[in-house]
């Protein structure tokens, strides 16, 4: 049975370290190698254009449904094997709750698309994107970088992370 795998690399060296796996690993070890990412928005030159984000800078993700044939293709990768010397243990495997988190928000890209909804008094709802219906997550909105800070489980650890969000309007309810 397929299960997800991560494992700790350089940041700034997730995207390298991917290639070098897809190029090195054969394919019947190492069913996918990926980056989840996030899009947002970011505002350059008086114009909002979307730009993407690593979700979890310092990870690559795997699916392989052989642990001890992929960690021994892993000592190939030159970027990984320098870690090896550093660390007992540099692959780690995702709780299935964590898996479904970035499999629902990601879909199959692995790319976490903006959200959008409004505010009502002090009551979010999204109305479009990965968070409608998990606006329980969100623990802060900035609204002016069109940004959300939620908190996930990863690693069996509570963290936050940032994606996007844009809240098109914040009304209350006595202005109605």
């Amino acid at each position: 049975m397929e299960k997800w795998y991560v494992i700790q690399v350089l940041t700034g060296h997730e995207e390298r370290v991917k290639r070098s796996c897809i190029d090195m690993i054969d394919s019947d070890i190492l069913e996918e190698c990926f980056i989840p990412y996030i899009i947002k928005k970011k505002k350059y030159k008086g114009e909002w254009h979307d730009i993407e984000e690593i979700l979890f800078k310092g990870y690559v993700f795997m699916i392989s449904d052989d642990i001890d044939r992929l960690y021994q293709e892993l000592k190939k990768v030159p970027e990984i094997t320098k870690m090896l010397g550093r660390k007992d243990k540099v692959i780690y495997p995702i709780e299935d709750k964590e898996v479904e988190f970035i499999s629902e928000f990601a879909k199959d890209n692995h790319k976490i698309d903006m959200s959008y909804g409004f505010i009502v008094d002090d009551k979010i709802t999204i109305t479009e994107g990965p968070l409608e219906g998990k606006e329980g997550m969100i623990r802060k909105i900035d609204r002016h970088k069109r940004k959300a800070v939620i908190e996930i489980s990863f690693l069996n650890q509570i963290v936050m992370a940032e994606v996007g969000l844009e809240i098109i309007s914040k009304v209350s309810s006595d202005n109605k």
